[in-house]
C-alpha cells in the first residue's frame, strides 16, 4: 500500500482526505503544521506529501524547499491562492504539482497517481522492462534507478519532474519541442498545466546539467517554438 503524508492545519480537511484516501486503499498519516511533519517522515518516510501552502508556524513553501533538499518524495502542493506567481514560486521550490483549493478529492486522487507514477512508485508493464543507461555529453542517467552522473560521477538528484522532462529531452535529441508536446509528453495529453510549469521546470534542470544555466547549451529556447535538446545521445 502506498503511504501518504497530509499536512493541512484545516481539521476537517485532514479528516475528509484520510477517509477518502484509506477508502482507496492508501495507508494515510496526517499533520497539522511543519513540526507534526518533520516527526511524521522520521516515524515512517510516505511516498508522497501532499502539502498546503498556509500553515502555521513554518510555511508550506518553505517546507517544500526543505523536504526537497533532502529527499525526492513526490510533492503536491494546495493552496486557497489562485495567483500563476504562488504557483510558479512552488515549482520552483520543488513541488511536482500544484492543485487549487477548493477541489474534488477525485482530482486530488488522480494528481497522487499521476506523481507516484511518474516517480516509479507504480510502475507500468511497459517501465518495469530494462531499459539503458543514457549517456549525453559525459553525462549518465540511468533510467532503471532514476540516477543521474555528471562527468565527474558526481551523483545529481532529480525530482519526478526533471527526471520525467529530461528523459523527454533524451528521446528527441535535436528536435524542436514545443510547450505544449512536452506537457503530453511528461505529464499525459489533457493535463490541465499551463505554459509557464513546464518553463519552471526547464530553468532547474538547466541550474543541474548545463555548465552555465544563464547560457544555456544543452537545452536551448528556440524563439517561438519551444526547447531543443542539443548533445548526442547514445545508449549503453
Amino acid at each position: 500500500m502506498s503511504r501518504l503524508l497530509i499536512v493541512d492545519d484545516d481539521m476537517e480537511v485532514l479528516s475528509l482526505l484520510k477517509k477518502f484516501f484509506v477508502q482507496h486503499a492508501y495507508e494515510v498519516d496526517v499533520s497539522p503544521d511543519g513540526v507534526a511533519m518533520w516527526a511524521a517522515i522520521a516515524q515512517q518516510r510516505p511516498d508522497t506529501i501532499i502539502l498546503d501552502v498556509m500553515l502555521p508556524g513554518e510555511g508550506g513553501l518553505s517546507l517544500c524547499q526543505k523536504i526537497r533538499a533532502q529527499m525526492g518524495i513526490p510533492i503536491i502542493m494546495l493552496t486557497a491562492m489562485a495567483e500563476l506567481s504562488d504557483r510558479i514560486v512552488g515549482l520552483e521550490l520543488g513541488a511536482d504539482d500544484y492543485l487549487t483549493k477548493p477541489f474534488a478529492p477525485r482530482e486530488l486522487l488522480a494528481r497522487v497517481r499521476a506523481v507516484q507514477r511518474r516517480a516509479g512508485e507504480q510502475p507500468s508493464p511497459a517501465s518495469e522492462r530494462p531499459r539503458p543507461v543514457i549517456v549525453f555529453a559525459g553525462w549518465h542517467l540511468d533510467i532503471t534507478c532514476r540516477e543521474l552522473r555528471s562527468p565527474e560521477q558526481v551523483m545529481i538528484p532529480l525530482s519526478a519532474g526533471e527526471f520525467d522532462l529530461l528523459v523527454v529531452f533524451l528521446d528527441h535529441p535535436q528536435r524542436i519541442l514545443t510547450r505544449e508536446q512536452l506537457i503530453d509528453l511528461t505529464r499525459g495529453e489533457g493535463h490541465d498545466a499551463f505554459d509557464r510549469s513546464i518553463d519552471v521546470q526547464v530553468s532547474r534542470l538547466r541550474r543541474k546539467i548545463e555548465p552555465d544555466s544563464k547560457r544555456p547549451d544543452l537545452i536551448r529556447t528556440v524563439r517561438n517554438g519551444g526547447y531543443m535538446f542539443t548533445a548526442k545521445v547514445s545508449r549503453s
